[in-house]
């Protein structure tokens, strides 16, 4: 078919789709393929995202739109089990990624992370990694990159994989909406095309996070489950609620210290960030130890392995191959020149979080373009404060960025305190 025919049944497809009728593979094939190659106008690719925003998609739809999405791009190859871990987000400050992958590889299993940049919050796990490591490569370069060291954590970005995804990304990024259907698709096409076998998939509940009841976050596993039995990848689904970040630290780098503070044992490490990526990892070496008709216990193995420090050794193995420093800790991080410690303005206890205020504030400092922009939690959730208490910090490497953002706090506060 000609260029202006395809673009032509492009459009036709659009057109039907915001009437709420059912698309067939052809169409949606031309869809895909008109925005993966950026001949529809960023208007129309609107149009599109805003018309799968209201009417959601069949299952048969979601198939369709998943498999277009995949054929339209590159695919990375391995050979035999590989293991992913996704997480639905909308909570800043929850690493678990940085931590599950190097357990993961640290069993023995290859876990090509291939993940995205921010899109509701202040940073997303490429951000981070890149504040330590690269992360743009080839699909050549990371196929060596794990089948050396087991594990990568990368930006999907520059591989071609799913490419008209990025390109919706980028057209949703302004509204900051996704929905359902629509995270469905694009979480399971970069997984199709990296060739994942066995996943685990965290979905957080919460009012604040992307999806806020317990039975969407039901039916957004159930629509997952049903989709991955398509492309023959065993996934278990861990719906949870989410209240607050599990980390400390909200924008790259700091987010980095969280991580390293977990992986080097340090007594002060944020303790929920450690129990969320223990149960994760776990629940995904069960699936790949199942597969591997292997007696063990995930969660059990995976404490073992970040215990005994394998998992560090083999995060800073990942951290050197993606280019970065040798022998990383939370000792070697810079952190921004410039900070303000934010204190309690009464006494009383931390009743609520506002995340989206969170995420605001953070990304006026900076984040995630300044690496070393954000804010650090001294305080969370039910935690008791003194009047004058440090309960925040705010640190940019922008001085007019920091004092925008303190101003901010007066109409955008981050803790309710009672």
């Amino acid at each position: 078919m000609n260029d202006d025919k395809e673009k032509l049944l492009a459009i036709e497809s659009i057109q039907k789709k915001l009437l709420g009728k059912k698309l067939s593979y052809r169409e949606i094939y031309a869809v895909m393929d008109e925005i993966s190659q950026e001949k529809l106008s960023d208007v129309l690719t609107t149009y599109f995202v805003a018309s799968s925003f209201k009417e959601g998609y069949t299952p048969q739809e979601l198939f369709y739109f998943t498999k277009a999405m995949v054929e339209t791009g590159n695919k990375l190859k391995f050979k035999g089990l590989i293991a992913d871990k996704h997480s639905v987000g909308g909570i800043a400050g929850t690493r678990t990624t940085m931590i599950i992958v190097p357990i993961v590889a640290a069993a023995g299993f290859k876990i090509p992370k291939i993940s995205s940049r921010a899109i509701t919050t202040p940073a997303g796990t490429a951000d981070v990694m890149e504040a330590v490591a690269k992360v743009e490569f080839t699909p050549k370069e990371i196929a060596k990159i794990v089948n050396k060291v087991g594990g990568c954590i990368a930006w999907n970005g520059k591989l071609g994989i799913a490419p008209a995804d990025d390109i919706i990304i980028r057209v949703e990024e302004p509204l900051a909406f996704e929905s359902f259907d629509k995270i469905i698709i694009s979480v399971m096409a970069k997984k199709v095309a990296a060739g994942t076998t066995h996943l685990v998939l965290d979905i957080p509940i919460g009012k604040t996070a992307k999806i806020h009841r317990f039975s969407d976050g039901e039916e957004v596993a159930k629509k997952f489950k049903n989709l991955a039995n398509h492309f023959g990848i065993k996934v278990t689904c861990d719906v949870n609620e989410t209240l607050e970040p599990a980390g400390r630290g909200i924008g790259p780098i700091l987010e980095v210290r969280d991580v390293l503070y977990v992986l080097e044992q340090k007594t002060d490490r944020p303790l929920r960030l450690e129990a969320k990526s223990l149960r994760l990892a776990g629940k995904l070496l069960d699936l790949c130890y199942k597969e591997k008709k292997i007696k063990k216990n995930g969660e059990d193995e995976a404490r073992k392995i970040l215990e005994s420090g394998a998992a560090l050794t083999k995060f800073q193995e990942i951290v050197k191959n993606q280019g970065g420093v040798h022998k990383i800790t939370s000792d070697s991080l810079e952190l921004a020149k410039n900070k303000f410690d934010v204190r309690s303005s009464k006494s009383g206890k931390i009743k609520d979080i506002d995340n989206h205020n969170l995420n605001t504030v953070a990304k006026i400092l900076g984040a995630p373009d300044d690496k070393k922009a954000g804010i650090y939690l001294l305080k969370k959730l039910d935690h008791s404060v003194s009047k004058n208490e440090v309960i925040f910090t705010l640190y940019s490497e922008d001085k007019y960025r920091l004092k925008e953002a303190e101003a901010t706090l007066k109409n955008l506060p981050i803790f309710k305190i009672e």
